[in-house]
């Protein structure tokens, strides 16, 4: 059934996808960057790039790098130093993910994006003509929010929510979340055998009422709830969300042929 709504058949019909990629998937065990992960995206990313479609990235993990760059400053939680340990970081980051991409021929943009870039409409129009021209030319463009100037009024304060903004703004066809779950379960599968996965949601407000939302996890910000709000903000605009697991060896080629599998919001 060549119609039939599955991820392949998804990925398969979108041309410009957002990829979001959360800190636990990009940090090691010991909270250091994982560059062995950072390679092989950027190779699959080519492999999708070879296919005639256009990536754009939002990475977070700037506080990681921090973290691996000064391992002295790890335990230190004082705001001024949280923002400046990003500041190191987000240059280790992007030279890593430089780096990575360069291996394959690819030229890689930082765009840092704080809440009042996506309310100023002069603002979101030179970030959209931006994205359009990067993606346009065949560079991957690297989107983090500025976490070194941004405070909790001006803060979006996940990279989920934030890669569904940049969806909406790019007007992309699929946006992909990759996280260290699965999918959505109706409870935490690791304290209960008993919760069923769910493949695809069409109904936000019917999945609420049928999970149970748990916290954030170790080195994120986010957890299900902000995922969620990401569906919400996305599949309204028409764009389906995926999340699925970045923990997976080669999951965005094995999205791609259908051996891979996460959860799917479709669009409305």
């Amino acid at each position: 059934m060549e119609n039939e709504v599955t991820v392949k058949n998804v990925l398969a019909s979108s041309r410009k996808i957002v990829i979001k990629i959360g800190s636990n998937t990009l940090a090691k065990a010991d909270g250091t960057q994982n560059t062995e992960f950072m390679h092989n995206f950027a190779r699959q990313c080519k492999n999708l790039i070879d296919c005639g479609k256009q990536i754009v990235v939002v990475s977070s993990g700037a506080q990681v790098s921090g973290v691996s760059t000064l391992k002295e400053w790890a335990r230190k939680k004082d705001v001024h130093f949280r923002q400046a340990l990003c500041a190191i970081g987000q240059v280790e980051l992007m030279a890593q993910w430089r780096k990575a991409f360069n291996e394959f021929g690819l030229h890689i943009g930082q765009l840092l994006f704080t809440k009042e870039d996506f309310e100023n409409t002069h603002r979101s129009l030179n970030l959209r003509n931006t994205l359009f021209t990067l993606a346009d030319e065949g560079a991957v463009p690297i989107i983090n929010e500025n976490d070194s100037v941004a405070t909790d009024e001006f803060a979006i304060g996940d990279n989920d929510n934030l890669s569904a903004l940049t969806a909406i703004l790019w007007s992309a066809d699929l946006l992909i979340l990759f996280s260290d779950i699965d999918g959505i379960y109706t409870d935490n599968p690791k304290s209960n055998p008993a919760a069923k996965f769910v493949a695809t949601v069409s109904d936000i407000s019917e999945l609420r009422k049928t999970i149970k939302i748990g916290g954030t996890n170790a080195f994120g910000t986010g957890g299900i709830e902000t995922k969620i709000q990401a569906a919400e903000k996305t599949t309204v605009y028409g764009i389906p969300l995926l999340l699925a697991n970045g923990g997976t060896e080669n999951i965005l080629d094995r999205l791609n042929d259908g051996s891979a599998t996460g959860t799917l919001f479709l669009a409305q």
